[in-house]
């Protein structure tokens, strides 16, 4: 016990296990008869993958959400939507802060694995700033999410309110999880239902570093740091671009956007693109998609949300770093630089790894997807995809993709939520220091 303790003695260690306590724990409640509908029953592979799907926040199901699951099996799903949307240590030090008024450093340093701050000192600043923007967040979505059931479809009040929270949370957390069997198709040309989810997934990738420099400087860009402005610029470029890109070649599709007005097609457009930045909701039916949307949906959910915020995929700096790096390779530079900043060394290599190891993560997994399931490339690359980028999209692979495509899976969205890095150094018996260097020697290169 004690080799076991100091083996996950580190913070990047002990998010891991502690994601794997919450999957476990879910597991097992999502296994209990109350869980489901009368009739229904609940394998444990189907239990695992549901609990993974909630926690690493991604949506993708292996039942429909509201004909399976009971009240209880919801309410469940709908915890640990939350519970993953916050990061588990970033939760457990905001407890730890209204308990007890005080964080220890062990818990500033597990919270600082959790949300990417950048010293100990930020931690609490951070995690505090975490609860008030998910809460204002997630009221302002669900009450405009309940008004308009109320009032557009005569919903009671208390299912007005409980669809209205559901898929608040949903939203913010990038969880993509709906009460509905086609997701939210049917809502497809209702700006008040489409629109606030758009923007609650939007919010909750930013990441939480990004919200507390704006509430500091928000009338001054000149001061954001420079994470702040590469999230924010490269998240409006890959969204409206995104959104551009899925419009113009779905516009005539009969199968998607070909019988909405010309307005709708926008909106359905920029839905789409929005949620492949992690949100997973669908307006339109994905499985009708040209292979071409596919393919760039592919791109958008590979790169994911901001650093330390609720989506995946390899994050929008790691992206926006790469591109500074080859862009100052091309121009011969020896400094890469971003916004008059040097970027350090270790950084970029940290970019690297992230996408050589994200891209080796994708490879695998649609190489053994292919070899257990009998669906075409195209369409198990963007299930792979949108697993390890916990986006939650599907053309339908995943509901017929049978035990061993399920645990597949579970294990990409794991991965993805955890991060290549993290998990990395999380089974790594040790932490080795060099003191010495070797001589410098220089291969071909291309």
């Amino acid at each position: 016990m004690r080799n076991l303790v100091r083996q996950i003695n580190t913070p990047s260690r002990v998010v891991v296990a502690a994601f794997l306590a919450v999957v476990a724990i879910g597991t097992a409640l999502l296994s209990l008869p109350v869980a489901v509908e009368a009739g229904q029953v609940t394998s444990w592979p189907a239990a695992l993958f549901t609990a993974t799907s909630a926690v690493c926040v991604t949506g993708l199901a292996v039942h429909d959400t509201a004909e399976h699951w009971s009240f209880f099996g919801e309410i469940v799903i709908l915890v640990l939507m939350q519970i993953g949307g916050f990061g588990i240590m970033t939760l457990s030090s905001i407890l730890a802060v209204v308990v007890s008024g005080r964080l220890g450093l062990r818990a500033r340093l597990n919270t600082q694995a959790e949300t990417k701050t950048l010293g100990p000192g930020d931690v609490r600043r951070v995690i505090t700033g975490v609860a008030k923007v998910t809460l204002v967040a997630e009221v302002i979505t669900a009450t405009v999410l309940c008004a308009r059931f109320m009032i557009g479809y005569g919903e009671p009040f208390g299912r007005a309110v409980y669809y209205g929270i559901f898929h608040a949370v949903s939203a913010f957390t990038n969880a993509g999880f709906a009460l509905w069997p086609d997701s939210i198709m049917r809502f497809v040309g209702d700006p008040w239902i489409c629109l606030p989810l758009a923007l609650a997934v939007v919010a909750g990738g930013l990441g939480f570093p990004v919200y507390a420099v704006l509430r500091q400087n928000w009338r001054h860009p000149a001061r954001w740091s420079l994470h702040a402005k590469i999230t924010l610029g490269t998240t409006a470029v890959l969204l409206f671009g995104g959104a551009l890109a899925i419009t113009a070649i779905e516009w005539n599709n009969p199968g998607t956007m070909g019988g909405l007005s010309p307005g709708l097609r926008i909106m359905a457009g920029f839905f789409h693109s929005a949620m492949t930045r992690s949100g997973g909701l669908n307006s339109v039916d994905t499985s009708q998609m040209s292979e071409n949307s596919w393919l760039i949906s592919d791109v958008l959910m590979f790169i994911g949300a901001g650093s330390a915020s609720t989506g995946g995929g390899i994050k929008v700096t790691t992206f926006a770093l790469l591109g500074y790096v080859i862009l100052a390779e091309l121009r011969g530079e020896p400094d890469v630089s971003a916004g008059r900043r040097r970027i350090p060394e270790q950084l970029q290599r940290q970019a690297l790894t992230i996408a050589l190891l994200s891209v080796a993560s994708v490879a695998v997994g649609t190489v053994v997807m292919m070899t257990v399931t009998p669906f075409k490339l195209d369409r198990i690359l963007f299930e792979v995809v949108s697993a390890f980028g916990t986006v939650g999209l599907s053309t339908g692979v995943t509901a017929e993709a049978g035990t061993a495509g399920h645990l597949v899976l579970t294990a990409l969205m794991f991965i993805g939520r955890i991060g290549p890095v993290t998990l990395g150094a999380a089974l790594a018996l040790h932490i080795q220091t060099r003191r010495f260097r070797y001589p410098e020697e220089r291969p071909l290169v291309g």
